[in-house]
């Protein structure tokens, strides 16, 4: 006996439900996992406070450090803030953080970070925005700090 349409709907919202709520853990599983992997191989740093989609992390190279996980148009996220001069720290800690959550070498990180950090200036502006190696870098700086967002987008 095969069901009415106006009873197919209705199973059919709630089978939906229910896959999406068993997917949303292994997710959050999956940043949790990255932010563990970040604090074991990254001296100094310390997983903060955990909110959801963002996990905020410590380091003493950076004024802000955070983690993001699946945003809607991107896949992985990493948020450094620092003084408007970054030292050479903060360059070694965006590099190894980047090279771990974007499984990527170590060096095109680096290369790509301090790239786009350096392109801020009376030329280009306070905010500089660049592609190196499949990942998306947005630089920005005041008065008294730079930050800068590395993203990697859900198609890749």
């Amino acid at each position: 006996m095969a069901l009415g349409p106006h009873l197919r709907r209705p199973i059919l919202l709630a089978a939906a439900l229910l896959a999406t709520a068993a997917a949303s853990p292994a997710q959050a599983d999956r940043c949790e996992d990255i932010a563990k992997e970040l604090k074991n191989q990254i001296d100094g740093l310390k997983i903060s406070v955990n909110t959801g989609n963002m996990i905020y992390l410590t380091h003493p190279a950076a004024k802000e450090l955070s983690l993001g996980c699946r945003g809607r148009n991107y896949s992985n996220e990493l948020y450094a803030k620092t003084d408007r001069k970054p030292k050479p720290q903060f360059f070694e800690l965006v590099a190894s953080a980047g090279a771990i959550i974007f499984t990527i070498p170590k060096p095109d990180v680096a290369t790509g970070s301090s790239r786009c950090i350096k392109r801020m200036g009376i030329l280009r502006g306070d905010k500089v925005s660049m592609r190196f190696r499949r990942l998306n870098m947005e630089c920005t700086r005041t008065k008294t700090e730079a930050s800068i967002v590395v993203t990697r987008g859900k198609d890749e």
